[in-house]
């Protein structure tokens, strides 16, 4: 069994997340806690298309995610692509330039 470490980022972010994403993201999290990162790696990669590699490389900053690749993966997590993209985004701290 693996135990999930949610950044304190995250965390201090969860009650602002519309609730059907927080759902995906609870059935998410169970399946990492019950298979481990490689095993939510390649779920991914089942429903992407993308290489279990590239998903991993992403997840630890060794490849950029991209815009074309964040839409692919918001359509596969349900989610809107800026969620990816910006995820510690607070649209009352910070201002567009």
């Amino acid at each position: 069994m693996w135990e999930i470490y949610e950044s304190h980022t995250l965390v201090r972010n969860l009650p602002k997340i519309p609730y059907e994403v927080l759902k995906r993201y609870e059935k998410w999290k169970d399946i990492v806690e019950l298979t481990g990162p490689e095993g939510f790696q390649n779920e991914l990669a089942s429903l992407t298309g993308m290489p279990q590699s590239t998903i991993s490389g992403i997840e630890n900053d060794r490849i950029p995610i991209g815009v074309e690749r964040a839409k692919v993966l918001a359509r596969a997590l349900k989610c809107h692509p800026a969620v990816l993209v910006f995820p510690g985004w607070d649209i009352k701290e910070q201002a567009v330039a």
